[in-house]
């Protein structure tokens, strides 16, 4: 096999190209599988793409060292950072959004709108029912649940522990106000769960989180947009959740949905004490002036 100096930073393709004439006909095949399905090879493990492929396992490892990976698990990062750049820019897709101003295409808010509804009846048509309602149920069955999300997501996540906390007394956002993230992630243990929604750019603390919820034994659930999210494979429940939209910015009114929906679910199975407790929350709101009494 011709060795060629390659640089770090070359993609999967550059990397291919240098080398195709080198490689085997089973390389070649694995190679090829790769190209076509990069989704799988960053989401799922090398026993399943050995499976879906029909090749041995080995034939993807030895792939990755002939084209100077240090091994399949590199391979595979760079395939998620491949998929991450396609919606990463924010700044390409506001040069677009400008571009299309410009050109005097239709409205922004007849296109956003149009996207977002796409959005909610991909999220139904694709929605994995059994799933949910497993999660669901996890839920309402933990000890406590702890809710996680930066950057952009900090909105929802604050909207989801406020309707949360109406029903129910254990759920809380973790790192809010400058507490500690890492003293909400003490003691979980598999009585205890954890919800993270993180979109592009993925924040570092909350896919670390997930990893170290995971890893104590704690029920995570992963709400994103991309399968090739780096926190997904410490999920127990993962939620895809479509965000297309003519935004410079990820849309999150499908998520927004998927939120409400998840509480309604909890409140429906937590009968007449989250009743009460929701009618307790209203008083004492009431009597604290917080709400305007009509």
């Amino acid at each position: 096999m011709n060795i060629r100096e390659i640089h770090p930073a070359a993609s999967f393709e550059e990397r291919l190209a240098r080398n195709f004439d080198g490689l085997s006909d089973r390389l070649r095949q694995a190679a090829e599988y790769v190209a076509a399905h990069p989704v799988d090879i960053a989401t799922r493990s090398l026993r399943a793409v050995a499976q879906e492929s029909g090749l041995a396992p080995a034939s993807f490892s030895r792939l990755a060292r002939a084209l100077d990976y240090r091994s399949f698990e590199a391979l595979r990062e760079a395939m998620r950072a491949k998929i991450d750049r396609r919606v990463n820019s924010f700044a390409e897709r506001a040069e677009r959004l400008q571009a299309a101003h410009e050109a005097g295409e239709s409205s922004f808010c007849e296109a956003h709108v149009s996207a977002c509804l796409r959005n909610l009846q991909t999220l139904l048509r694709d929605m994995d029912m059994a799933l949910l309602d497993r999660t669901v149920e996890r839920l309402h069955a933990a000890r406590n649940v702890v809710l996680v999300g930066a950057l952009g997501s900090t909105g929802i996540v604050e909207y989801l522990s406020y309707m949360a906390n109406f029903c129910s007394g254990n759920w809380s956002m973790a790192g809010r106000m400058g507490a500690s993230l890492g003293s909400a992630l003490t003691g979980m243990d598999g009585r205890d769960a954890m919800v993270i929604v993180t979109k592009p750019p993925y924040s570092t603390r909350s896919v670390e989180a997930a990893h170290m919820a995971a890893a104590q034994g704690a029920f995570v659930v992963v709400i994103t947009d991309s399968p090739a999210c780096p926190a997904l494979p410490s999920a127990s429940a993962g939620f895809v959740v479509p965000t297309d939209s003519p935004h410079f910015y990820s849309s999150y009114v499908a998520t927004t949905a998927l939120v409400e929906i998840v509480v309604g679910m909890l409140v429906g199975r937590a009968g007449a004490a989250a009743r009460a407790r929701i009618a307790q929350v209203e008083q004492n709101s009431r009597r604290l002036g917080e709400v305007w009494d009509v």
